[in-house]
Formats: structure tokens, sequence, C-alpha cells
């Protein structure tokens, strides 16, 4: 199956991307599932190619809309293609029974699980992996690591971190806002499990 969008994200990358070991981030994405796995198990993406998908549309929802003057276009690609690298070596291809309505038979369907290796959160695991080879400067780690905005787990749990963060670091904001337009909007009916 020809991939267009990892075609489109490794040109973005290597267009922007100059800084220390982002030839090796892009190498290492290459081993993993990231250019074939889903974004979801269900929403948004949740097939297969869909979270290259989802991370091009950020990358271009932020570029796009909130790309201002003095902003970095490598912190943009940066954030914006890698804020779901979490998702990499996360979900499973797995079956179960369905009943088939016009012929009344159960049939094997395939869907997506969740199989976290290393649970180490969403967007701190993402901070993680990046920085594994490319050192983030404090608003772009900061802005993958709040891109869930209040979906957040600690968030959820009665954290106000995201309110500093927002407050400080605009670029967490814009990311934030791109992640959520392309999921429930430009993705609106990409959903596998859905049809």
């Amino acid at each position: 199956m020809e991939n267009q969008y990892k075609e489109e994200f490794i040109e973005i990358f290597q267009r922007h991307v100059a800084r220390d070991g982002g030839d090796k981030l892009l190498n290492w994405l290459s081993g993993t599932d990231f250019f074939t796995a889903p974004a979801s198990t269900k929403y948004h993406c949740a097939c297969e190619c869909g979270l290259v998908q989802h991370s091009v549309n950020v990358y271009q929802v932020m570029r796009e809309k909130y790309f201002e003057e003095g902003d970095s276009e490598e912190s943009f690609a940066l954030c914006g293609l890698l804020h779901d690298v979490c998702k990499a070596q996360f979900y499973k291809i797995s079956t179960r029974n369905v009943k088939n309505e016009e012929t009344g038979q159960w049939e094997k369907k395939p869907f997506y699980s969740v199989e976290d290796a290393f649970p180490y959160g969403h967007g701190e695991k993402s901070v993680f992996l990046i920085e594994r080879f490319v050192r983030l400067k404090p608003a772009e780690a900061m802005a993958v690591r709040w891109h869930m905005g209040g979906f957040d787990d600690s968030v959820r749990g009665g954290s106000f971190a995201l309110s500093v963060a927002f407050d400080r670091y605009p670029l967490a904001v814009k990311l934030h806002l791109a992640d959520l337009e392309a999921t429930y909007l430009r993705e609106h009916g990409t959903s596998e499990a859905r049809r």
C-alpha cells in the first residue's frame, strides 16, 4: 500500500528539522509501526496509516492557522509531526466475532486494541521518546506534553499544571487547538471501526 502521508511526513521533517539527532529519530521511526499504525482504536483515523495521517494533519492545521511571525518552523514540525509518537508500538490488531446482518452468520472482523508495552502516560511518553534522539526546547516539550488539553489523565485527576503551561507557552495552545481541529473536523469519518 502506497503511503502518501509517510512521504509527506518525511518531506516536512527533512525540510524543517535540522537539529542534532533528527536523522536518528527518523530512522528509529522507520523501524517501528509509526507509519502504518492507526491513530486510535475506533475514533479518528482508526485505519492503517492513520497515525501518520493524523500527524501530518495536525502539522498542517497548526501551520495554516497558528503560525505567526517569530514562530519556529522547526518547532512546528517537531510538535505537529511527533506529538503522538507515543502511539508507535502501541496498538495491535485483534479479531472479534460480528454477526453479518445480511447472512445471519458470525464472521471474524479485525479491530485495533491497545497493548502498551511502556505505560508512561501520553504526552510525557511522546516527550521521552523524542528526547532519546532530539533535544526539545522547553516550549516544544510543554506543547507535546500537554497537547491533549482537558483530555489528559492528570487534568481529569485535578492537576492545574495544564493551565500554567498554556498561560506560559503559546505553542502548547496552538498544538492543542490544531490537534482538536484535525481530530474532530478534518478526520471526521476516517475510522474504519465506525463504518
